[in-house]
């Protein structure tokens, strides 16, 4: 499955959340960045997706989808409880968003920063809204949030494997390095729940994230918003 994304430029006060900076201490100067940043962004970004639903099995060790793969671990076991199928997709802003960072971190690292953080908050605009079009397929199904390669005990490692499934690289250009790091690096492989009841509140919170201890949002005082 794949569809045209559309992204518009990413939300300032997100960019200052990804810089560690509360919104609403951010003076003239570094809100001006964050805006200048965040279209520059948009303007290079060539924003690509590509994903498959699985029917999912549970088993002892984890989640297996029906092509065989077992993604293992307690913790996304336990956030899949309930979901009968899943959704893994990968998305990548393209190696030219990826150019424009490390071009700057030649001469203004402060630059650089903030284009990063408005690439971050860019890849997470590019998964909500492909999470939207899933949904829109598929009116009636609902989700917890979404699941990534590394997040609480899910291994690192089952990232390349998720690329050879999707054929991610014939698709859309994106590729993994023998450590498992996304290339483009502005990327991203994640694992969407699907289910017939929607999901309990506390399954989309910050209080069940296996990222809490580790999100920059929560420590500068904001929150992704699921």
């Amino acid at each position: 499955m794949t569809a045209e994304i559309t992204l518009s430029a990413p939300d300032t006060d997100e960019i200052l959340r990804y810089m560690g900076m509360p919104p609403e201490k951010a003076d003239d100067a570094t809100r001006s960045l964050a805006v200048q940043c965040g279209q520059q962004l948009l303007s290079v970004a060539a924003p690509r997706w590509c994903g498959q639903i699985f029917e999912l099995s549970f088993e002892a060790g984890g989640v297996r989808l029906d092509g065989g793969l077992l993604l293992g671990g307690l913790e996304l076991k336990a956030h899949l409880d309930g979901c009968t199928r899943a959704m893994v997709f990968c998305a990548t802003l393209g190696a030219d968003a990826d150019a424009l960072i490390r071009r700057a971190q030649y001469t203004d690292m402060t630059q650089a920063l903030a284009l990063d953080c408005a690439a971050g908050a860019l890849v997470e605009q590019l998964c909500d809204r492909i999470e939207g079009y899933i949904h829109t397929q598929y009116p009636g199904l609902h989700s917890p949030y979404r699941y990534s390669p590394g997040y609480g005990d899910l291994p690192l490692g089952v990232q390349c494997a998720l690329l050879d499934l999707l054929d991610a690289h014939r698709l859309i250009g994106l590729s993994a390095t023998d450590s498992c790091i996304l290339t483009p690096r502005k990327s991203v492989t994640a694992i969407l729940g699907l289910s017939d009841s929607p999901a309990p509140a506390h399954r989309r919170s910050c209080v069940l994230c296996p990222n809490t201890g580790n999100c920059q949002l929560r420590k500068s005082g904001g929150h992704c918003g699921i």
